[in-house]
């Protein structure tokens, strides 16, 4: 559905002036071109289209504005035109004149004129006819028209579809042009340029939505202008060189195996196995139970590529029994695959049961459960540690298996079968010498290939039979996986393998992820695929004895050519494991399977890809001295090299299309030049002739094409599965023009520009018509032969899942709100996302098409080109985005030869022309070619008319002068040794190329200046010249005295045209300077401000072009600046500077830093600081304050950057780089007076009338969490009787009122509880018992449970912060009011993640101020001595021993001070609790960096740094948020919450309101304290150590303190009381976290009265305690023994028990004797004694782990008894009966009597679930040995009728933990 608007004239205008029109509809606004000089009448004959999802309302409106036009001042409004839609939509056709209204609405004598057309969608679309439109005129003179198409058509980019084509009732306009964008940037482009319409008019949302592009919403920051599809004629080039796969990086797997329950096995000796690739790690074993415990901790290091990294088997075994001498029994495994766990949002599972399962025995059900921690962290991520919380948390197995979301937690066996049928085109293995020697000895030529098939799935192989001497094997076999449903392995890999009796080589490598051929949801269906033909790409196909390239042939990385292809298909059965005859093993079979038919994958069609190459440029001069040529093959078709003969039995295709065996052979080998088809038919001409380059300049060369352009074609045969193909083409599209709004979007947010909602609703609406449209186009050609189920089941599942995204693209829609763009944004990449997987076909038809540069017989450079993107279709949205039209393709070196610097550089530039369709349908395979050509066609054969050109002659040429107003660059690449660059910027156009001058010493060059180009040649037609210019290349380099200049960057731009007949001037030119990203490799490299403007040189010579006016240079000589009209507008600004001092400068050339400067330079201009006389003594200025003025763009966006240098002055004048860095952006810095409330900060900029300052001050950097402040004049009185508390977002706290209403309603339950007579034994803390672990825990506590109710009862004082990341982090780095800007020196690294910063490069910190206020009062830079506390615990240590262990100990290291604490450190522990304080003097501004590391100590050798952290104490001293000591939530003056600060909150309120110049603070009666316009509400009254109560104003001043970001104007978040969590990290790993440490930093400067001691937060101590277990009797036992004579069972009883960890303290009963009913009677006592934490819940064991430890380990153990029951024997081994595990923590409480020992008492006991921790008997006979119903009935029966007493020791006391019977045994 369209509505066409096409305005005609409008008439009656009024004096003379420049026009343009604004057309509106539903909300979506295009502008006219801009009529100059027009006097009473406006003829703008332009259309405009809408494409609409939903059918027109008659009650909808259309407006049309008419403005004067101005580029100074804001557009003046003529009138305006406004209709319903009514009669528009009852005949379709409509042609209206009227009059237009004024602001008034009252009728003015200007008229307007337009025809209205509306085109709807009644099932069959009625076609309009070219000719029911007037007469549209070119745009000849250079103006243009915005249009939209749909977002499907991705042909044509402004009005219709491509020239002269009408599809689907779509009009085409034959006249409408498309003209050039670049041109809009004159108009509309710059936000602050006079010429921007006004705010409403900065609307223009719809006008990229199909291309036609919005002024407003291309960003100066965009890619480039060819990032947009601008042409009809020409395709984007990809700006990426590297391939993105296949590249090795950092992996680091921690795994964290913390304990297995529900074992199946009888008295076991557990280990655990976890297995990654080839690498096994165990934990310690565990002696008799089912239930071990062992939190132990391995982490697994890889250097390895992504895609091997995720394919990685990671397997946790639990084996019975295992030590040196066996191997063990196994019980159970579990596996998933590594990338199941990165793909997770945390790349972690934390805390999670995995399920074991006996691989060899299917039908037994879950073998056991393993409780454990999986992360997996690549370069640069941060995993969230949550904190450890105590383990009844994870009790409920069922809910927390270690599975990822949407796997349902009962999964099934499964079987998988994968169908190998049969494989074509197989290269030749051995090498031609081999093949002759085997020749000779066995007399005939054979094929020299024995192929297999391999095929891997979830750890295990499975491989078919060899077969012999084959390039066509036919195997007809499947291999079987059982595997549970659904895997945790995402991908199956299938290869062809050689078979050698040396070594097997593989061939070739297919993946097939499972996730694209199944579909989970409730109406999705199991994995299947075929039979379907998977293409096989690898090595290039010729023949040496190593080939370099084999790893491509496993898979990894990009394959550079057409190795075979393998007819497969997989089915999924599940298995009903209780059927009888099931195979229970898993073990991998192999079947055979019937033949598969021919027709089965599809009929074959003939299928013709031509190609023209129209330039070929950037020719590496390496390979320039030979003549080249260029090869194309698809399959193996053209391949040349490849000498596979045509069996003479397929000369003849049959017409049927059945073809014989043989004739199938042919299909997929190349068909050869000299043999000429029997009936007259084409044939393949795959590569262009020889020849010699010709120099372009000093580092490439180009092939001499000029007019006559070499043309391939190939003929070719595949199964006809083009829907597939077509399917996936449509959703390119979809996701293509998606992902361009999306970035349009950001980049407007990012700009600060107007409205973005605006832009989203478009972008939205259009997704939302695509999807519609996606379903009609899709379900086409249901009948095909070859349709597989998973053809029709992706394309029901694709329409399902469109259909659902167009919904909710409507309904996001329409909740776009301006405050709800971000969110919505991430919803809707998520819509990419899904688009993106969703084109992705599984199932291959037609291989990719490679073309390769071919010099002296050698393969040198090759480019790889998706059949896909050259499918050609009648129908537009189908075509391939590249079919018909000219694509710029990039060369690049094959294999690993492309990683890096060397694969960077171009090897050739290609301007190609391609086209891929079925042969009979190739008619208009020449359409999309520029016009004006030729045919050149080759005269031999017959039927010369149907065979295709094999050149072409262009008779049409163009000669133009190209001017690149090369301005500057910013963010370059380092690549000198000195942590700067020598740049220069090379400029290639078709085949000229000119350099800039070049810049020493900089990373921000600003050439500024002109390179013209003359008499550059384009052939072709003028009109589409203007509108498709060829790309320019930009390339920049950094130049070095000795050897060749080093690769930089790389960017593409397209020129601004103007040709004879136009006029050189606006609104088109001069060009606009814009910014275009530099790509290096596939990493952005700094950015490039430019303009290219293409200029055609007609009859008159040079001389009619625009003249280059502009200062010529005394000083640079021939160079030419950029001209006055482009180069920016430039206003006066003033930055200031305050230089605070140096830090940490690094040794130059080995000699120390002693008298550094700082130059600060902008646009030419600078400042130098005062020299620092004696940097060891004082790394701090004397003199701070400097400014200098300069002037700069008024566009913020054309800002230069800020270059910071830092040289040391050494004797006799010599001046050494010490090191630089940029500050690419000043916008952040520029000042925005106070009182004004600008929404833009383009506008803010002119306000400060050119006065520009750098800061980042309070109104910049409050936190994202800070509620807005009223506007000030507002009093705001806060009238809660409570003190005014409440949650943060980002910290955990408990608002105090809740809290103590909580308190109040806990009371009055005791209460009743105790009316009703039940027994209450819950207490309040004792204050005296509270210490700083009690805080620790309770905010431990908080934190896990948030929301919820806390499990214990803990007071507000006790609670603080936990960060779970370093406090900078938080509160932006601390830089609110000193900048630290790192000094860079040396060459970057080429690191693909530049977001890790580079610390080998950093040698020193530069700590400016480039601030606002003169007048605001600094702090003294001088001397500052200060006093720091630190303390700290670790979790989650890289181990650094070979036992997998560490033995850590801190260091502490502040300036020359260092505190090694080796003496403590903790043995074999990777979670140590250090519990230390550190008091460390620091003097500032000498010492003010402090590390905290952590190192392992070793007994021989030196100790190894396991990570460390750094901390800027003075940033944190200095800044605002007052981070020198938290405030606590509480004021006390006595007991373990004592306030630490040396002042008190009133005194810091007091010197807060001072400095802050605010009224206050003013106490009043009440309980009430003002500030400013602020009233807060807080107690009055404080308790001392003999608990009288006093009156006090501290509580009140610290209600303000912890609220004062509400205060207006100064407020901002003050730091509370907290523990911080720092990663700790290692240099030679540099990107990965090495563990975390928990600490927090307290600074006191040492001219105040001193603080009070340091808090005492050593490690809280164990108590002894003692367990006392009484064993009464026991009941219903298994009878084990046979009486000799009289044949009676009969069982000798005892009973064994010990505490878990405490294995060798193990206790026995004596034996009851020949037990003939299973009773045993017993009066025995256990006694155990043990340490415990009661915190948490915890025994403590310190022990030595072998005879050869050092020392001891401690170890924290859950509290559980083990109880089991044994049948004594004499002579042979006791017999294990049962056995019980009982957890001490969460016992149900005790009887007084045991008839009141009765299963209610466990059902009242809600908080103790007992359930989940008594484990049943597992027994070893058939017959049942017990017959009690369940565990809790175990207790009931009291089969061990037992007493337990827990006695503390030290108190001498009774405290019983279950009630016990006074008269029934003694206590002493």
């Amino acid at each position: 559905m369209a509505l066409v608007v096409y305005l005609k004239t409008v008439t009656e205008l009024r004096g003379k002036g420049d026009r343009i029109a604004k057309v509106t509809f539903r909300g979506l606004s295009f502008f006219s071109r801009v009529l100059e000089n027009c006097e009473d009448e406006a003829r703008f004959e332009q259309a405009f289209r809408w494409p609409i999802g939903s059918q027109v309302d008659g009650d909808e409106m259309l407006e049309i504005q008419v403005f004067n036009y101005s580029k100074v001042f804001t557009n003046r409004l003529i009138g305006t035109f406004r209709m319903v839609l009514q009669k528009v939509v009852e005949e379709g056709h409509l042609e209206v004149s009227d009059t237009l209204i004024d602001d008034n609405n009252t009728a003015i004598r200007t008229s307007i004129s337009i025809e209205i057309k509306y085109q709807t969608m009644d099932g069959s679309v009625k076609v309009w006819s070219d000719g029911e439109f007037l007469d549209i005129p070119d745009d000849c003179d250079g103006t243009f028209q915005f249009e939209t198409e749909s977002l499907l058509s991705g042909r044509s980019q402004s009005s219709g579809t491509s020239p002269g084509r009408s599809i689907h009732g779509i009009p085409t306009f034959r006249k409408l042009k498309n003209h050039k964008i670049l041109m809009q940037y004159q108009l509309f482009s710059f936000a602050d340029d006079a010429a921007i319409l006004d705010a409403e008019d900065l609307d223009r949302k719809g006008m990229r939505l199909g291309g036609g592009l919005d002024p407003d919403t291309i960003s100066l920051a965009s890619v480039t202008a060819v990032t947009t599809n601008v042409s009809n004629k020409r395709s984007k080039p990809d700006i990426k060189m590297e391939p993105s796969s296949g590249r090795p990086v950092d992996y680091q797997i921690s795994v964290t195996v913390i304990e297995a329950r529900q074992l199946i096995g009888l008295n076991m000796d557990p280990v655990v196995c976890v297995e990654i690739g080839e690498e096994k790690k165990y934990t310690s074993m565990k002696e008799s139970t089912n239930c071990p415990y062992y939190n132990e901790y391995f982490v697994f290091d890889f250097h390895v590529p992504p895609d091997v990294m995720s394919d990685k088997i990671l397997k946790i075994s639990v084996i019975h029994s295992k030590n040196l001498l066996r191997s063990g029994t196994l019980v159970g495994t579990f596996k998933l695959d590594v990338g199941t766990v990165y793909s997770l949002p945390e790349h972690q599972f934390h805390h999670k049961w995995a399920m074991l399962s006996d691989p060899d025995d299917i039908t037994a059900g879950c073998k056991g459960y393993v409780k454990c921690d999986i992360a997996v962290v690549g370069k640069g991520d941060n995993i969230k540690t949550p904190h450890k919380a105590n383990e009844t948390d994870e009790d409920d197995i069922e809910g927390n298996l270690l599975l990822p979301e949407g796997i349902p937690s009962e999964r099934q066996w499964a079987r998988f079968y994968v169908k190998i049928y049969r494989a074509e085109g197989l290269p030749k293995m051995n090498t031609s010498i081999m093949a002759n020697v085997k020749k000779a000895f066995i007399g005939e030529n054979r094929d020299l290939v024995d192929p297999y098939v391999l095929v891997q799935f979830a750890g295990q192989k499975g491989k078919t039979s060899v077969q012999k001497s084959s390039y066509e094997p036919i195997w007809n076999e499947q291999v079987i996986f059982t595997e549970m449903f659904p895997p945790l392995c995402r991908r199956l890999k299938v290869q062809i393998r050689d078979s050698d009796k040396v070594n097997d080589v593989a061939i070739g490598t297919h993946f097939i992820d499972l996730r694209k051929i199944a579909n989970d949801g409730d109406k999705g269906f199991l994995p299947t695929m075929g039979p379907a033909w998977v293409n096989m790409y690898g090595s290039t196909r010729n023949y040496t004895l190593m080939d370099e390239h084999q790893d491509l042939n496993e898979g990894l990385g990009e394959g550079v050519s057409f190795r075979a292809r393998l007819l497969i298909s997989i089915a999924v059965e599940i298995l009903d494991t209780s059927s009888a005859e099931i195979m229970s093993s898993t073990e991998v079979q192999i079947e055979p399977v019937s033949n598969m038919s021919e027709s089965a994958t599809g009929k074959m069609e003939e299928f013709f890809l031509f190609g023209s190459f129209l330039e070929a440029t950037m020719i590496d001069r390496k390979i320039g001295d030979k003549p080249i040529s260029f090869e194309a093959t698809i399959g193996n078709y053209g391949n040349r090299i490849d000498g596979v003969s045509k069996p003479a039995s397929a000369k003849k295709k049959k017409e049927g299309g059945g073809e014989s065996e043989e004739e199938e052979t042919e299909l997929i080998h190349n068909s050869s030049d000299e043999e000429a088809e029997d009936d007259g038919d084409l044939t393949s001409v795959p590569s262009t002739p020889p020849m010699k380059p010709v120099i372009t300049d000093r580092n490439y060369f180009h092939l001499p094409y000029f007019e006559k352009k070499p043309c391939i074609y190939i003929k070719s045969w595949w199964q006809d599965q083009r829907r597939r193909l077509y399917n996936s083409n449509i959703m390119d599209k979809i996701a293509d023009k998606l992902e361009e709004g999306l970035n349009d979007v950001q980049e407007i947010i990012k700009t600060e520009k107007a409205y973005p909602e605006r832009r989203l609703r478009g972008v939205l609406e259009e997704l939302s018509t695509s999807c519609s449209r996606f379903v009609t186009l899709a379900n086409k050609d249901q009948n095909l032969s070859g349709r597989t189920k998973l053809d029709k089941e992706r394309l029901k599942s694709r329409m399902r899942e469109l259909e659902s995204m167009a919904q909710q693209a409507k309904t996001i829609r329409s909740q776009v709100k301006r405050n709800t763009v971000r969110d919505k944004l991430k919803l809707v990449f998520n819509f990419l996302h899904r688009l993106r997987f969703l084109a992705d076909e599984p199932q291959h038809s037609i291989p990719d098409v490679f073309i390769w540069m071919i010099s002296n017989n050698k393969r040198i450079a090759y480019a790889r080109i998706p059949s896909k993107d050259i499918l050609c279709s009648i129908v537009d949205e189908e075509m391939g985005k590249d079919c018909g039209k000219v694509k710029a393709v990039f060369l690049r070196l094959p294999g690993k030869k492309g990683f890096g610097p060397a694969g960077w550089t171009v090897q050739a530039k290609l301007e190609m022309y391609l086209w891929l369709g079925l042969n009979k349908q190739r008619k208009d395979f020449l359409s999309g070619l520029p016009s004006g050509f030729e045919e050149n066609k080759a005269t031999k054969g017959t039927g010369i008319q149907a065979v295709p050109p094999i050149s072409l002659v262009y008779n049409m040429k163009q000669v133009f002068q190209l001017r690149a107003h090369m301005y500057q660059a910013r963010s370059l690449f380092a690549a000198d040794s000195s942590g700067l660059s020598d740049p220069f910027a090379r400029v290639f156009f078709s085949t000229h190329s000119q350099v800039t001058e070049v810049l020493s010493e900089t990373l921000c060059p600003t050439w500024d200046q002109l390179l013209v180009f003359d008499n550059v040649e384009l052939y072709g037609e003028a009109g589409e010249l203007r509108d498709d210019p060829p790309i320019i290349v930009i390339e920049l380099y950094d130049q070095d005295t000795v050897g060749k200049a080093e690769f930089i960057g790389r960017t593409f731009a397209k020129p601004l045209t103007k040709m004879v007949d136009e006029h050189y001037g606006p609104p088109r030119f001069p060009p606009q300077l814009e910014y275009y990203q530099i790509y290096r490799g596939n990493c952005t490299a700094g950015d490039l401000l430019a303009a290219f403007e293409l200029l055609q040189i007609g009859p008159a010579g040079r001389a009619a072009l625009p003249p280059i006016d502009g200062p010529t240079d005394s000083d640079r000589g021939p160079i030419l600046p950029v001209p006055l009209g482009i180069r920016p507008v430039l206003s006066r600004y003033r930055i200031e500077v305050l230089f605070w001092g140096l830090r940490d400068l690094k040794r130059i050339n080995l000699a120390q830093v002693d008298r550094p400067r700082v130059d600060i330079e902008c646009a030419g201009k600078g400042v130098q600081s005062a020299l620092i006389q004696n940097y060891k003594k004082n790394p701090n200025f004397s003199t701070l304050v400097k400014w200098f003025e300069v002037d700069l763009p008024e566009n913020e966006l054309l800002h230069p950057p800020l270059n910071i240098r830092v040289v040391d002055c050494r004797a006799f004048g010599r001046y050494t780089l010490v090191g630089s860095h940029a500050v690419t952006s000043l916008r952040k810095f520029i000042y925005s007076p106070p009182d004004k409330t600008a929404n833009n900060w383009a506008h803010t900029a002119r306000l400060a009338n050119g006065y520009m300052a750098l800061t980042n001050g309070a109104s910049h950097s409050r936190p994202q969490s800070r509620p807005i402040s009223h506007p000030s004049g507002d009093i705001v009185v806060n009238m809660d009787p409570e003190p005014n508390i409440k949650k943060i977002d980002t910290v955990v706290k408990i608002d105090a009122v809740s809290r103590y209403n909580e308190d109040e309603k806990e009371k009055e339950k005791k209460k009743k509880k105790k009316k009703k007579g039940e027994e209450v034994d819950e207490e309040e803390p004792d204050e005296s018992m509270l210490d700083w672990w009690s805080k620790y825990f309770a905010s431990i506590e908080t934190l896990m449970e948030v929301g919820g109710t806390l499990s214990s009862f803990y007071p507000l004082r006790l609670i603080y912060s936990v960060y779970n990341k370093e406090l900078e982090s938080e509160f932006g780095s601390f830089e609110d009011w000193l900048h630290t800007f790192n000094l860079y020196r040396g060459k970057a690294g080429d690191d693909i993640d530049h977001n890790v910063v580079d610390d080998d490069r950093i040698v020193g910190r530069f700590k400016v101020r480039i601030y606002n206020d003169l007048t605001q009062t600094w702090a003294l830079n001088s001397a500052l001595n200060c006093k720091c506390y630190s303390y700290g615990t670790a979790t989650d240590l890289h181990p650094a021993d070979i036992n997998g262990k560490a033995d850590p100990y801190i260091v502490i290291r502040l300036g020359k001070s260092e505190i090694r604490d080796k003496e403590n450190y903790i043995s074999k522990q990777l979670n140590p609790v250090f519990g230390k304080s550190f008091d460390i003097e620091a003097t500032f501004p000498m010492e003010s960096m402090l590390t905290v590391a952590v190192y392992d100590w070793d007994l021989v050798g030196t100790d190894d740094l396991i990570g460390e952290t750094k901390i800027d104490l003075e940033n944190r001293y200095y800044s605002k948020h007052r981070a020198t000591c938290g405030f606590a939530s509480n004021y006390s003056v006595h007991g373990y919450n004592v306030w630490r600060d040396p002042q008190k909150p009133t005194q810091i309120l007091a010197k807060l309101c001072k400095e802050g110049k605010l009224d206050g603070p003013h106490y009043g009666p009440g309980g009430k304290v003002k500030v400013a316009n602020r009233i807060f509400l807080g107690p009055t009254e404080i308790e001392d150590e003999s608990g009288l109560k006093k009156q006090t104003e501290e509580h009140l001043a610290l209600t303000v303190l912890r609220h004062w970001e509400e205060i207006p104007r100064v407020g901002c978040k003050l730091i509370p009381e907290h523990v911080e969590t720092r990663p700790l990290l290692n240099p030679d790993k540099p990107g990965i976290e090495q563990g975390r440490i928990e600490m927090w930093v307290d600074m006191f400067p040492m001219d105040v009265p001193a603080p009070g001691p340091a808090i005492d937060i050593s490690p809280r101590k164990p108590k002894r305690y003692e367990l006392r277990v009484y064993i009464w009797n026991t009941d219903e036992v298994i009878l084990e023994d046979d009486d000799y004579f009289t044949g009676e069972k009969s069982s000798d009883i005892f009973v064994r028990g010990w505490l878990k960890g405490q294995q060798e303290d193990k206790q026995d009963t004596d034996v009851h004797y020949h037990s003939l009913t299973g009773e045993g009677n017993f009066n025995w006592r256990f006694v155990f004694p043990f340490d415990y934490l009661m915190a948490e819940e915890k025994i403590v064991i310190s022990k030595k782990e072998s005879m050869f430890s050092w020392d001891e380990t401690e170890y924290k153990i859950p509290a559980r008894l083990t109880l089991q029951v044994w049948d004594a024997d004499h002579f042979s081994a006791d017999d294990f009966l049962g056995a019980i595990e009982l957890d001490l923590n969460k016992f149900p409480r005790g009887a007084k009597t045991a008839k009141q020992c009765s299963l209610n008492m466990v059902l009242k006991e809600h908080d103790s679930q007992i359930y989940s921790n008594l484990l049943q008997m597992y027994l070893p006979s058939s017959h049942p040995r017990c017959t009690f119903s369940s565990k809790i009935y175990f207790l009931h029966q009291n089969r061990f009728l037992r007493n337990l007493t827990l006695f503390h020791l030290i108190t001498n006391g009774c405290s019983a933990v279950n009630g016990c019977r006074q008269n029934e045994g003694p206590y002493s």
